[in-house]
């Protein structure tokens, strides 16, 4: 066996085995993995190796964007259901923009599982945040066709949607006129903002505020200036307030 066809199969394996562990990891065990393996093959290795056939992911990232906005929307229309239309398309639009899905892929570590051509790795791809948000869902789109949607939402079950219920995205949504609204609207009374405390040193500063509804905690929000944590807070009495049965 030469030197070049030995590190080629070293070079298999050692794909193989990431894959298997990100299977086990992400609790996804693919029944057609060579759907898998499209959904990280970028086009510059498929220009690379053109007498094999390999397909690279773009078509699954086609799917999967369609994918990801059915179930996300399913999401935010069931999870807020006072939030306005125009209200939702705002978050929704946040949260699968790029720099959000690269987020989704970086923790995950998509990079490392790319196939990349030689000049897209020399060039720095595996960091690359179109390629990755790219891959994050290509991967979406993989999954629903080999899984169904069911799969495709239990996994965004622990990797997105938590992040939407945490306030991630507050800093597109004014929380605090929605609340105001809603308050005002169905006459329950009076709000208020109270700093409950502020950490960490000048340049680093971190302040937890709770809004209250007559004089009753209605949530708590935690944020780099006062204006984040009073929009984490307003954002959990929302939730809070539209998951209470009406009287």
């Amino acid at each position: 066996m030469t030197k070049i066809k030995r590190t080629k199969d070293m070079n298999k394996n050692q794909l193989e085995n990431k894959f298997k562990e990100f299977q086990d990891r992400v609790g996804i065990h693919f029944q057609n993995e060579a759907l898998l393996v499209q959904a990280f093959t970028h086009s510059s290795y498929v220009n690379e190796h053109r007498r094999k056939r390999r397909e690279d992911n773009e078509r699954l990232e086609f799917l999967g964007d369609a994918v990801l906005e059915l179930t996300v929307s399913d999401f935010l229309y069931k999870t807020y259901p006072m939030m306005e239309e125009g209200d939702m398309t705002k978050l929704r639009a946040a949260i699968v923009c790029e720099p959000s899905l690269l987020s989704f892929a970086q923790e995950l570590d998509f990079g490392d599982l790319m196939r990349l051509g030689k000049g897209e790795e020399l060039t720095g791809g595996r960091k690359r945040p179109a390629l990755l948000a790219d891959a994050f869902e290509a991967f979406i789109g993989a999954t629903y066709l080999d899984q169904g949607l069911e799969t495709v939402v239990k996994f965004l079950e622990k990797v997105v949607f938590p992040k939407i219920l945490q306030g991630a995205f507050s800093h597109v949504m004014d929380y605090k006129s929605q609340l105001q609204e809603l308050v005002q609207r169905d006459g329950l009374g009076t709000l208020e903002y109270e700093i409950l405390a502020e950490k960490g040193p000048a340049h680093n500063r971190e302040f937890v505020t709770q809004v209250k509804l007559n004089n009753q905690s209605l949530g708590t929000g935690v944020g780099k200036s006062k204006k984040e944590a009073e929009q984490k807070a307003a954002h959990m009495a929302l939730t809070k307030l539209s998951k209470t049965p009406e009287s």
